[in-house]
C-alpha cells in the first residue's frame, strides 16, 4: 500500500538543506559520477548523493585512480565525499586537502564498511570499537574541516556482543560531527538477515542534538516513510535498493512530497536507462569499451524479475561496446511490464558471521597501541 508523507521534512547537513531527506549511500564501484548523475536526474536534483569510498592515504598521495573518483559533475551540489581512514593524522591531512583545494562541500567518514580487507586492518565497521581512536579521528577531521560539515556512517557494532553505536554516536556529538547515519546491522551480519530499525530509534533518542539517518532494508519509497515513522530518524540512506533502479530516487521524492506516483518502467524504458548508464561510464572513464565492461556488473540488477533467458543474460554480461550492448538489448521482449516483486531486496543478501579483525582487537576497547599509518589502505573505491 502506498503511504503519503504528511509534509516533506527538512534535513540540514551543516549549511546544506537536503529535501527530501534522502541520501545515496556510498557503494564501492557503484556510486561513481555516472551513477550519481542518473540518480540525480530521476530525483530532479533533490537529495544528497555521496561518492564511493575514498581512502585518505590515496588522496593525500594523489593516487591517479583516486583523483578520478573525486571528480564531480558541474551540476552536483553539494559535492559529497566519503573518506576512509584509520590514522588520525592522515585523515586530518586529507580533510585539509579537501578544504584547501575546494574538492567538496561535505565530508562523510566511513565507519560502516564490513569488507574483510578493511576490517582486518581495523578500519570501517571495526574501528568504533576502539573508542579513543574513533574520537581522535573525528577530532582531527572536524578541526581541519573548517566550515565544511563532517558526518559519519556506521553499523551497530562488530557483533551482538560488541555493540558500539551508542558510544560512537555520543563521541560524534562531543567532537562536533554534524550528523550520524546508522546501518541497522552488525559487521558479522554483513548484509544478511533483517536490519534492526529499533537500533536506529535508540540512537535517535541517545543523540537528539544532531540528525540521525537510518539505513538498511529500504527497498521502495514506502519503506523510507515507514522507517522515519517507526524510528523518528531525520532522514534515510539508500544503498542496495537502488541497484539497477536509479529511478527509485524519483519515487522517494514523490513519497516525501506527498504524492502516490511510483515508477514501474517497462523493459524498454529500463533498456534505455541501461544504455545511458553504460554511455556515461565510457565518457567518464574516457574509453567506451572500459565503460561497457564496468557496466557489466549492473546488468543483473537492471533485469531483476524480467523474463530474460540465461543465455541472453550471459551475452549481455560480456558485451564490450555500446553498439553490441544496444543491439542485444533490442533482441529482448521490450514490451514487458515492470515485474511483480522486482521492488524487493537486491544486491548482496547473504550473512557473513566471521569478522576479519587485527590480532587481539577485541581484548581492550581502549588499547589503540600499534594502530597507525601502516594500516591505511592505499587505493580507493572499496
Amino acid at each position: 500500500m502506498t503511504t503519503l508523507a504528511p509534509s516533506p521534512p527538512l534535513l540540514r547537513i551543516g549549511p546544506h538543506t537536503v529535501q527530501p531527506p534522502v541520501v545515496l549511500a556510498p557503494m564501492a564501484g557503484i556510486t561513481n559520477a555516472p551513477f550519481r548523475t542518473l540518480c540525480r536526474e530521476f530525483s530532479g536534483g533533490k537529495g544528497l548523493f555521496v561518492s564511493e569510498m575514498i581512502t585518505t592515504r590515496a588522496l593525500v598521495e594523489r593516487n591517479e585512480k583516486t583523483m578520478q573518483l573525486i571528480h564531480f559533475d558541474a551540476s552536483e551540489t553539494p559535492r559529497s565525499i566519503q573518506l576512509y581512514g584509520v590514522d588520525p593524522a592522515t585523515v586530518g591531512r586529507a580533510v585539509r586537502m579537501i578544504v584547501d583545494e575546494n574538492l567538496a562541500d561535505h565530508i562523510d567518514l566511513n565507519f560502516g564498511c564490513p569488507v574483510p580487507k578493511v576490517t582486518r586492518k581495523g578500519g570501517g565497521s571495526a574501528l568504533p570499537y576502539k573508542r579513543p581512536l574513533l574520537r581522535a579521528i573525528l577530532h582531527e577531521a572536524v578541526s581541519q574541516a573548517g566550515d565544511l560539515p563532517v558526518t559519519i556512517k556506521m553499523r551497530k557494532g562488530i557483533d551482538d556482543d560488541h555493540l558500539t553505536f551508542l558510544d560512537a554516536g555520543r563521541i560524534a556529538v562531543e567532537e562536533g560531527v554534524t550528523a550520524v547515519a546508522l546501518h541497522g546491522r552488525t559487521t558479522a551480519q554483513h548484509y544478511g538477515g533483517t536490519a534492526d530499525w529499533e537500533a536506529i530509534a535508540r540512537l535517535k533518542e541517545h543523540v537528539p542534538e544532531i540528525p540521525v539517518l537510518g539505513n538498511g532494508d529500504i527497498w521502495c519509497a514506502d519503506d523510507a516513510l515507514r522507517m522515519m515513522r517507526e524510528t523518528g530518524c531525520d532522514g534515510v540512506v539508500v544503498g542496495r535498493g537502488c541497484l539497477g533502479r536509479p529511478w527509485l530516487f524519483g519515487d522517494l521524492v514523490s513519497a516525501f512530497e506527498g504524492t502516490a506516483t511510483r515508477q514501474a518502467p517497462t523493459l524498454r524504458t529500463v533498456a534505455d536507462v541501461m544504455l545511458r548508464h553504460a554511455t556515461l561510464l565510457g565518457e567518464w572513464i574516457g574509453d567506451e569499451a572500459r565503460g561497457v565492461i564496468d557496466f557489466r556488473k549492473h546488468v543483473a540488477w537492471y533485469l531483476k524479475g524480467f523474463a530474460v533467458g540465461s543465455e541472453m543474460r550471459k551475452k549481455l554480461a560480456i558485451t564490450s561496446s555500446l553498439e553490441e550492448l544496444g543491439s542485444q538489448l533490442q533482441e529482448l521482449d521490450l514490451d514487458q511490464p515492470w515485474p511483480d516483486g522486482a521492488d524487493g531486496p537486491r544486491g548482496r543478501t547473504s550473512g557473513n558471521n566471521r569478522v576479519a579483525l587485527p590480532d587481539g582487537w577485541l581484548k581492550d576497547p581502549y588499547d589503540c597501541a600499534g594502530i597507525g599509518a601502516d594500516a591505511e589502505l592505499d587505493t580507493s573505491g572499496g
